[in-house]
Order: C-alpha cells, then structure tokens, then sequence
C-alpha cells in the first residue's frame, strides 16, 4: 500500500498530473478545491473516489483513492467543548484500516492554533485514534514548543507515543523530533527558510511493515508548492 500526503498550495486541479507519476493507492491533500464544485471536469473525473472537506470550495482538505478500494467517512467528533477544530478528516479504507487526515489550522484561535487544534482532536477521539495512521500538514514541530504551554507539539508526540503510536519519518530515519534534517516546507518557496512539518504517526502494526519513506525534493517540486510530498509504502 502506498500513500502520499502533500499540501499542494491550492489549484490542484492544474497539478494533479504530477500525483499520477507516482502512482500511489491513496493521496491526502491539503489546500486542494472541492472537486464535485469544481468547474473543471477532467479534475472531477480525476477525483473520482473522494472524501473532501473545508470551509469554502476552493480549499479544504481531500483524499483520493483508487477506485477499487472502499473509501468511507468515519464519524469521530471534531467538537471540544463547544469550538470545533478543523482540518480533520477521519476514513476507513475497506472497513480495515483508520486513517485520520490532517491539515491543522489556526482557526482563529489565539492560543489553540494549528498544533493545539491537534492536541484538542487528541482529547476527544483518543478511543478511536489509537489503532489510526495519522498523516498530513501539523504545521508543527517542536522547535517551536512553548515552556507555558501543555499542547505542545512535544506533547502531541507524548500522547500519541502513550497510545502505541509513533512518527514514521523518526523511526525510519532514527533522528530525534526537532532536529529533522529533511525539510518538508519552505517558507516563501526560500532553501534557507526550511522547515519539518508533515508527518505520518503510526501504530506498531503499521510501522513494522513500513518499507519506504521518501520525502519529494525541492528542486521537482517548488514550481507546484511550498511543500514537499511524503511518500509511504507498506507491505501488503
């Protein structure tokens, strides 16, 4: 099974002919248009077998899945205490395997944003995201942690570890949260505003099947986005 999460920047539809290169069996992208509101048709047919969703049409957060494969929405709350938090898109593929995509946001929140709109998720759906794959744009890293605060991004990996769940790219490649040395993002499309911050948490069962984990290079990607593209494969 191989699967690639990519925040594409928007207009998808003039860029997912880059996604068909590498032929993967599911795609979660951030910041991508709703294809059913979508004026262009060859995006919509390309869309095919989807799950989408966002504030406006133009961008949100979707996953595409080969038409074989039984894509279905789960019902996990995205509401804490009266605030719903946003992007999460909880699915199953064939009624087998959870996946919980992500795009954090800021959310208008002054103290919550982005890696606390994780951390609030966490506490709601903790009975269902144990036995999840959790992948996507955390907009985090914990470089940026905050001595004052308990939803740190090192607090995210703190629970998730607490619940049998680990960081893919860190077990492949034995580097330590925080001193990653493959970027994921670049501020403003500049080499030297890189960043770590997509990622793939995972249960044992999955990371012990792991055997690829490939992060896109800026050279084949920064004419499409100011991210690149995670690539994930597993045994069968």
């Amino acid at each position: 099974m191989k699967i690639i999460t990519w925040n594409c920047n928007g207009a998808l539809r003039k860029k997912y002919h880059k996604l068909e290169e590498i032929n993967a069996d599911i795609f979660i992208i951030q910041e991508c248009e709703n294809p059913n509101e979508s004026n262009d048709t060859n995006y919509l047919n390309w869309a095919g077998n989807y799950l989408w969703i966002g504030d406006t049409k133009n961008k949100g957060i979707g996953v595409f899945a080969k038409n074989n494969l039984l894509l279905k929405k789960l019902d996990w709350s995205n509401t804490y205490k009266d605030h719903s938090v946003k992007y999460f898109l909880p699915f199953s593929i064939n009624n087998e395997i959870d996946f919980l995509a992500i795009w954090t946001h800021q959310n208008n929140s002054p103290n919550f944003g982005y890696i606390g709109q994780l951390w609030k998720y966490l506490q709601i759906n903790k009975d269902k995201i144990g036995n999840a794959i959790l992948i996507g744009d955390f907009n985090s890293n914990k470089i940026w942690d905050e001595w004052d605060r308990w939803w740190n991004h090192s607090d995210v990996v703190e629970e998730l570890s607490q619940l049998g769940i680990e960081s893919l790219y860190h077990k492949y490649t034995k580097e330590e949260q925080g001193k990653e040395t493959q970027p994921t993002f670049y501020l403003h499309r500049k080499i030297d505003k890189s960043y770590h911050i997509d990622y793939c948490f995972a249960p044992k069962k999955f990371a012990d099947k792991l055997i690829k984990f490939d992060i896109g290079k800026y050279e084949s990607w920064k004419e499409s986005s100011d991210h690149n593209p995670i690539i994930i494969e597993f045994k069968p």
